[in-house]
């Protein structure tokens, strides 16, 4: 069996050299169910039944990408990680790949291109496709290969993918490895193909049971995106040869003839007794092959657990990336601006200085150029760097994804942040913490731009929210919020120089406010407040659309002998502390206003930060105050909405308080 690769060269499919990976997967798992059956480690996930997909390795070049799930261990040796790199993941050592923070089989291997999974099933499938698209734009020939259970392909997230593969017509290969259970589930009634939501012209069904049969789909389906035919769905229909996971217990809503079954298709006997009939090896010489791998196993994993363990001095190493030089934005006005053009502007620069930004977003290319106008232009300047996203929020996120990690700078647009729901799972799953759980191996410097807040009546509960304390909850996401256009500026500069995933909401209220604005634009780097105004009383803190509240409230205090010192916090996660601490060592007392619900806030947040440490409890001469949005959504009638907002009177009834 022989593969055309693309420089020419012609490989033969290495069946003995397959079979024995195949067997070395399979020693692998086998040694880690005995390990857990004896106290030694924490949890095990199995790939038994699933091997023969290692094939699909030798279809690939080295700079095609896997996005793999958690039974693809034969890929993934194939592909090049050692079974002692696994044994290390297995102890959750420090020398493994995530250092400890994933369970086993998830793999992740920056130098093999093989991304690093997540446990929310389908999440891979979406940056896999944001993959495929940088692999496009590039005009390369990298190809990008994702697997996914057969429970997993009912999650929106794998149409989504589908469907964005399908749309821009990318190099991708899904593989589908149907097991026929989602845990204890039969899934024989939910698999896409069953209720007849893929169309049978862009399925192939697969003996995924048989090696050679899965080379022969692999190599077709790569070579059609190699050639930019677009993506290909391999149905590879296998058995999974043991229980969900060492939680789970097959027996348990399975039968004994129905597992016997699936035994008697084991896809190593199937290779080794059609290398044994073809005369390629002995039954002698397998069997001696086992005993040696199992000997090896045995040595790797013995000398995995001598390894240093996880080490929790390190817990919050890589959570960020390390700072980096930042230039100032090159964005000039001669005149009153507001920060929609500084957006524009800065975008421009963006596009102009670097060939790898890209925009993308709902309705943001000309003629619209954004429902906000943050775009304006920009598609007919930069033909084929600025696109209109589907309606999916998840697809924006987890594209952003895939392309940040491929080496781009994505800078995509929310709508409205209220709309950000739909992505919260790539946020959380894939965003926030690829940097930290690939011990900095793997990261996705995107930007999201979201115009966020109320103080507009008629926005009503679906485009009115800020929801800050949400986002800045998130970790390994920055979160920021300018109230000036030199700041928005700044911010989304920094932001795109910078090596973090970035949330920037752009205060909806304030951002078409024309403003005085300097000469020149400084860099703004992430976690610095600014004092808006110096004051000795009161230190008030405030963000966004509130600024305009702090700055008038502290006006007014002004004719009644109070001096506010007003702090723009700028960056909400991970905020700047310091500078309110400084800021409280003169003044005493603290008034936090923002937008967002009281309940579980960044107020609160700060609130707590500043009370919790000894030092600073001792500066308070007042109990500090919140000025927040009631716990309600916002109405439609504009009465409902400023009934909920925080007010001109509730902040000057705040720092009233602290200064009685």
């Amino acid at each position: 069996m022989e593969l055309t690769l693309e420089h020419g060269r012609e490989q033969k499919l290495p069946l003995r050299t397959l079979l024995h990976t195949m067997a070395l997967a399979r020693e692998g798992d086998r040694r880690e169910g005995i390990l857990l059956r004896q106290g030694q480690g924490w949890f095990q996930v199995s790939g038994m039944g699933h091997e023969a997909l290692a094939a699909v390795a030798w279809t690939l070049q080295p700079d095609d990408y896997i996005f793999p799930y958690y039974r693809d261990r034969a890929l993934v040796l194939a592909r090049g990680v050692s079974s002692y790199a696994l044994a290390l993941a297995y102890f959750a050592r420090q020398a493994s790949s995530s250092g400890g923070r994933q369970m086993p089989g998830h793999y992740s291997d920056r130098k093999q291109n093989i991304f690093s999974v997540a446990t929310p099933t389908a999440s891979q499938c979406l940056p896999a496709a944001g993959a495929a698209w940088a692999a496009k734009l590039e005009g390369s020939h990298r190809v990008v290969v994702t697997s996914v259970g057969d429970a997993a392909c009912r999650q929106g997230e794998f149409y989504e993918a589908a469907a964005f593969a399908l749309q821009e017509n990318l190099p991708i290969v899904f593989l589908m490895e149907d097991n026929r259970y989602g845990i204890s589930t039969p899934t024989e009634h939910f698999f896409p193909w069953s209720v007849g939501v893929l169309n049978p012209a862009i399925v192939q069904r697969v003996n995924a049971r048989d090696p050679e049969l899965v080379f022969e789909a692999a190599r077709s389906a790569v070579k059609k995106a190699r050639q930019g035919k677009g993506p290909s769905f391999l149905w590879c229909e296998l058995d999974r040869l043991c229980s969900h996971s060492s939680s789970d217990d097959q027996r348990v809503y399975r039968s004994a003839e129905e597992i016997a079954l699936d035994l008697a298709r084991d896809p190593l006997d199937i290779l080794a007794a059609r290398l044994i009939e073809r005369g390629e090896m002995t039954a002698e010489e397998w069997d001696e092959e086992r005993e040696l791998l199992a000997q090896q196993i045995d040595e790797e994993y013995c000398a995995a657990a001598q390894e240093e363990a996880a080490d929790p001095g390190a817990v919050t190493d890589h959570l960020f990336g390390p700072s980096v030089p930042l230039s100032a934005p090159p964005v000039r006005f001669s005149e009153p601006a507001n920060m929609v053009a500084a957006i524009n502007q800065t975008l421009h620069a963006a596009l102009t200085a670097n060939q790898r930004v890209l925009l993308c977003g709902e309705d943001i290319e000309d003629p619209k150029g954004g429902v906000f106008g943050l775009t304006k232009g920009l598609s007919r300047q930069f033909p084929g760097r600025v696109f209109n996203a589907p309606l999916a929020e998840a697809t924006i996120a987890g594209v952003a994804v895939g392309m940040a990690a491929c080496g781009w700078k994505p800078v995509f647009e929310i709508q409205f942040i209220d709309f950000l729901c739909p992505a919260f799972n790539q946020l959380m799953s894939q965003v926030s913490s690829l940097r930290w759980r690939t011990q900095g191996e793997w990261n996705c410097p995107l930007v999201f731009l979201a115009p966020s807040g109320a103080y507009l009546p008629g926005g009503s509960l679906w485009h009115s929210e800020s929801s800050e304390g949400i986002w800045a909850h998130i970790h390994g996401l920055q979160v920021m919020e300018p109230s000036t256009p030199e700041d928005a500026a700044g911010l989304l500069w920094s932001a795109i120089q910078g090596s973090d995933p970035t949330l920037i909401l752009l205060p909806k209220h304030i951002f078409r406010k024309r403003m005085q604005v300097p000469e020149t634009f400084e860099a703004v780097p992430p976690g610095k407040a600014a004092v808006r105004r110096i004051g000795t009383d009161v230190t008030l803190v405030a963000w966004g659309n509130c600024m305009e509240l702090a700055e008038e409230a502290a006006a007014r205090m002004e004719e009644e002998g109070v001096s506010v010192e007003v702090l723009d916090l700028r960056t909400l996660h991970p905020f700047d502390s310091a500078t309110i601490e400084l800021s409280l060592a003169k003044t005493g007392r603290l008034v936090v206003v923002h937008e967002d619900s009281r309940t579980a806030s960044l107020g609160q947040a700060i609130v707590a930060e500043m009370t919790s440490h000894p030092e600073r409890w001792n500066l308070f001469f007042a109990p500090p105050q919140i000025v927040a949005r009631l716990d309600v959504p916002i109405g439609f009638h504009p009465a409902l909405e400023f009934a909920a907002l925080p007010s001109l009177e509730q902040v000057l009834a705040a720092l009233r308080t602290v200064m009685e």
